[in-house]
């Protein structure tokens, strides 16, 4: 065995481990960190395959900003697990058809030489996926590109807009003009005279 099948084999094991820790740890922080885990090994099984920028994204982006902020959210939610766990055996029969119709996906990618299909030709030395993948994107797949870029602007815009939306019931300062109050708009002197109490009066008989 080539020692690069062996470390595909090993990250691979490391990697199922991972995902089965994630659905079945009870506590969210374990969870999100066997998550981690996953993402960065899939990230090294990227780099066996020589599909570099793939591998450095999911690094970047996945682990260096999602689970970061998946971790913030976990860790700042009061979290109940016992709901959580209410409707896990009515999901279940849809999680083990998405999970078997992944498992067909990786033997037919694993096996396709066993089971008939054509084997991909063997690419040059001096090939560059990320060279690769830019040229597809920018020319073959240009407009389903920019409509992607576009969709996730009108997304942005629209949880931004949802957010800063004008409610009834909750009440929000403005800063601006919190800056611009004075000291008149605020303390009002109110000049009161003294006054002296009455002696109180005697009962008449």
């Amino acid at each position: 065995m080539e020692f690069k099948s062996l470390v595909f084999y090993v990250f691979s094991a490391i990697l199922l481990l991972a995902s089965l820790r994630v659905i079945t740890a009870r506590n969210p922080v374990h969870s999100a960190l066997a998550l981690v885990l996953a993402f960065f090994t899939a990230a090294g099984i990227w780099m066996l395959l020589e599909a570099e920028f793939l591998a450095i994204t999911l690094v970047l982006v996945y682990i260096g900003a999602v689970m970061v902020l998946f971790l913030f959210v976990v860790m700042m939610l009061d979290i109940n697990l016992a709901e959580l766990r209410k409707g896990f055996w009515n999901y279940l029969p849809a999680g083990l058809l998405v999970a078997g119709l992944m498992v067909l996906e990786m033997v037919m990618v694993l096996g396709g030489a066993d089971l008939g299909l054509a084997e991909p030709a063997p690419l040059p030395a001096d090939y560059s996926n990320t060279k690769e993948l830019g040229r597809l994107l920018y020319t073959v797949y240009v407009y389903p590109f920019e409509l992607a870029a576009v969709l996730l602007l009108v997304a942005m815009v629209a949880a931004i807009t949802l957010t800063h939306r004008k409610r009834g019931d909750s009440k929000r300062l403005n800063p601006g003009e919190q800056v611009k109050v004075k000291r008149a708009d605020r303390i009002y002197m109110v000049n009161i005279k003294s006054q002296k109490p009455e002696a109180p009066k005697e009962d008449e008989e």
